[in-house]
Parts: structure tokens; C-alpha cells; sequence
């Protein structure tokens, strides 16, 4: 009997270990809430007062003295106190807990103590973040989510582009009508191009007019040129084309005025021109001058023309998003007023503290030295800001360019026609001739 028993015992330890393991590779979340959650908050709880002690989050209090008669009674002195952390509550893949302050301390003694945390707890990492004065929210994540981000669930949106997974497992949406402009930088192999990749991807089944910009030959953006209404391999045609563009924006203000609204989304649908995203690959081509007066005269041309689209067109429905290896204000001042136009921001590993400064520093220097942390063994990964004003850090779903290509193909038929800009590209075609 005791023999039955014992392999009993072994065949349900056998299949809880079988399951528990499906689970892990096909149905994390499930594992999570099922195990790792409750482990976790055994761990968090069991460890909370010692790792508060070794990394000084803990405070003493003075020992109590009392008079009787002419005698001074003191009191034994008190162990260290711990300050107080909320139940752990579970995420997606992760738990958040919130700890009180204990007076004269600051967000920045727990920042310091965040990897004290992670070893104690046995998770991934530990995000520090003040919600409120007085109070710190703790965000751990059991996993890197990063590792393998596949793709999560987004609701399809107009101008909205499901680019790939956040670090809390949600999705990393890239939504122009929330956020109208962005600045996406990155070194060579950092993923950047695979992002506009992906970006062009989820815009392409869209009703949106697609404009490339890219000066390097349009060896990048030419790939999609089915899908494009338009693309200008050099900086001359850059200059034409966004010219272009702000004398349709002027129309659309027009017809705004015209109906009485403050935006094209408020014009009835028949009225409502067509939304335009203007995708600039490597900015520092249309800003550089090789010193001559024409090419100056181009440069400050470019500077001028983006900024009038950043600063006027998300009313409009012109977007920007704007890409480069190396942003800097050495590129001259207008890079830094376009900069502030753009609210959107995504950092992939870079070469230079300066091109992280200009993406980041302006909004989080944690986040400057976040993204500056990334490897190049990170490919896709990179710091993104969100319509909150926060910032996390994603990874990319990696589309090949052989995925991207064929959406162009496929969606080619959805390709709009913008009049104005293909009759500036015309003039200029007959005047090469």
C-alpha cells in the first residue's frame, strides 16, 4: 500500500511539473498568477525588514526617557523600523507595492537600493517611481518581457501603429492622433530601421498618405514606394515636397476657418482631407551644408519648413516622424526648436550621450541613462515615452524587410493621390531635363 502511494505521489508531482512547464512556455501570464506571484510575495514580505535595514530605509527612534522622582528611567533602545509596505498587488508579470516614506527620506535612497530589491525578491527588476509626495510605488517584473516580445493585442485605431511590447508585457502602440510627432534615434543595428519598418506596416492597410523623405538614395524608404505617395531620395526634392505640404496645410486651415472648427476632425467625413505622416529617414542629411551657399540656403530651408509642420499640423492631420542616427544641436539650432516640437520619443542604443540627451534629457535624465545602459546585443529594444508623459523601455516586433516590402504591394491600391506634391515633383522632373 505504502508502495502505491509513493508512486502516486510521483505521478502527481510528475504532472504538476509537466503542466506548471506548459504553462511557463505557452501561458506565462497563467504561470505567473498561479506560482510565481504567490512566491514572490513570500519573498517580499519575508525580506522586506532585513533589505531594509542593509540599504538604509530603515530609521531609529530615539529610546523614551522617563522622570521618577529625581531618577532619569531610560528606556531600552528600539530595533531600526522598517517602513511600511502595502500588500503586493500582481500585474500582468509583475507585482506593484507602495511604501511610505519615513521622514527625510527621499525616492533617490530607493533607486539606490532597486537592485538590493531585485536580488531579494528574485525578479527581473524593480522600477522606483513617486506617485505622490511622501510615498514610492515599487513596479517589479518577473521576467524580461523584452527577451522574446511577439505581439501583444491593440485595438486597430486610425493612425495608430502596434510597434511591439513594453516592458510591463502591455502593448507598444505608437498612436499619432494622441501623439502627433515623433523623434525616433538610433546607431546603426539598433533596430531603428526596423521600426519604421514596422510603423510603415500598420499604417499601410490605413486611409493615410504615406510621405518618404529619405536622402540617402532612398535606399531605406524605397523599399515601400508602392505605398508611398510620394519619396524624395535627395535634399532639393525634400525642399519641394515639404513646401508642398505647408501650402496644403494653409488649404486645410481654410477649410477649418471655413466651417467653423479648430481641426480637420471635426469636419464632416466628406470634407475631411486625408491624413498625411511625413517619415524623414536620417535627419542630419537635410540639416548638414557642405558650406556653400545653395546647400546652406537648402539646410535652413528644411529647418524652417519642418518646424511650420510640427508646430501647425497636428490640427491638421500632418504628422512627422522624424529618424536619425545622430540628433544633435551641432546640426544648428533648428534641430533643438523641431525637437520640442515632438512629443513622441524613442531612443535605441546610440553612439553618442549627446543624441540620448537630445531625446530624453529635456523630458527624464533616468531615462538618458536607461537608454545609454543598452547593448548591442539589444537589437529592437529602446526607451519610448507615452501619451502620460511617462517613459518604459520596449522592444520592437522585428518585421523583415521582405514582410515589409510585400505589404507595400499589397496595399499599393490604397496608395492616395496628393496633387499638389506630384506637381512639384513633376516641375522638377522637367527641369532635370
Amino acid at each position: 500500500m505504502g508502495a502505491i502511494l509513493i508512486a502516486l505521489a510521483l505521478a502527481v508531482l510528475a504532472w504538476v511539473v509537466v503542466v506548471a512547464d506548459l504553462l511557463r512556455r505557452h501561458r506565462p501570464a497563467w504561470h505567473w498568477y498561479l506560482t510565481g506571484y504567490p512566491l514572490t510575495v513570500w519573498r517580499v514580505l519575508a525580506t522586506w525588514r532585513r533589505v531594509a535595514m542593509l540599504n538604509d530605509l530603515a530609521v531609529s527612534r530615539r529610546p523614551p526617557r522617563g522622570l521618577v522622582g529625581d531618577v532619569v528611567v531610560k528606556g531600552d533602545p528600539l530595533r531600526p523600523i522598517a517602513p511600511r509596505i502595502s500588500f503586493p498587488r500582481a500585474t500582468r508579470m509583475g507585482l506593484t507595492a507602495v511604501v511610505r516614506l519615513h521622514a527625510g527620506h527621499t525616492p533617490a535612497t530607493y533607486m539606490k537600493a532597486a537592485d538590493a530589491l531585485v536580488h531579494a525578491w528574485k525578479v527581473h527588476a524593480v522600477r522606483v517611481t513617486s506617485p505622490q509626495r511622501g510615498f514610492v510605488l515599487l513596479t517589479a517584473t518577473a521576467s524580461d518581457p523584452l527577451e522574446r516580445p511577439g505581439l501583444v493585442t491593440a485595438p486597430a485605431v486610425l493612425l495608430s501603429a502596434l510597434i511591439g511590447a513594453l516592458e510591463s508585457g502591455g502593448a507598444w502602440v505608437m498612436d499619432l492622433r494622441t501623439v502627433p510627432h515623433w523623434l525616433i534615434v538610433g546607431a546603426t543595428r539598433s533596430g531603428k530601421s526596423t521600426l519604421l519598418a514596422r510603423l510603415i506596416t500598420q499604417l499601410g492597410p490605413q486611409p493615410v498618405a504615406l510621405i518618404g523623405i529619405d536622402c540617402k538614395g532612398g535606399m531605406e524608404l524605397g523599399l515601400f514606394a508602392d505605398r508611398l505617395s510620394a519619396l524624395t531620395t535627395c535634399r532639393r526634392e525634400a525642399v519641394a515636397v515639404l513646401a508642398a505640404l505647408v501650402v496644403d496645410m494653409q488649404d486645410r486651415m481654410r477649410a477649418c476657418r471655413t466651417a467653423g472648427v479648430r481641426s480637420i476632425w471635426e469636419l464632416p467625413d466628406k470634407l475631411r482631407p486625408i491624413p498625411v505622416v511625413v517619415i524623414v529617414d536620417e535627419l542630419a542629411e537635410l540639416y548638414l551644408s557642405d558650406g556653400t551657399r545653395e546647400s546652406k540656403a537648402e539646410a535652413e530651408q528644411c529647418s524652417t519648413l519642418l518646424l511650420r509642420l510640427a508646430q501647425l499640423g497636428a490640427a491638421l492631420g500632418v504628422h512627422l516622424v522624424v529618424a536619425g542616427q545622430r540628433v544633435g544641436s551641432d546640426l544648428g539650432p533648428g534641430v533643438t526648436a523641431l525637437r520640442a516640437q515632438l512629443g513622441g520619443r524613442v531612443c535605441h542604443r546610440v553612439n553618442d550621450p549627446g543624441t540620448a540627451e537630445m531625446a530624453l534629457g529635456d523630458l527624464n535624465k533616468d531615462a538618458v541613462a536607461v537608454a545609454q545602459s543598452i547593448t548591442a546585443e539589444e537589437q529592437g529594444v529602446a526607451v519610448c515615452t507615452g501619451a502620460d508623459g511617462g517613459w518604459s523601455r520596449a522592444r520592437s516586433h522585428l518585421t523583415t524587410t521582405e514582410e515589409a516590402m510585400a505589404m507595400a504591394r499589397k496595399h499599393s491600391a490604397m496608395t492616395p493621390e496628393l496633387p499638389v506634391i506630384d506637381r512639384v515633383l513633376a516641375a522638377l522632373e522637367g527641369d532635370d531635363k
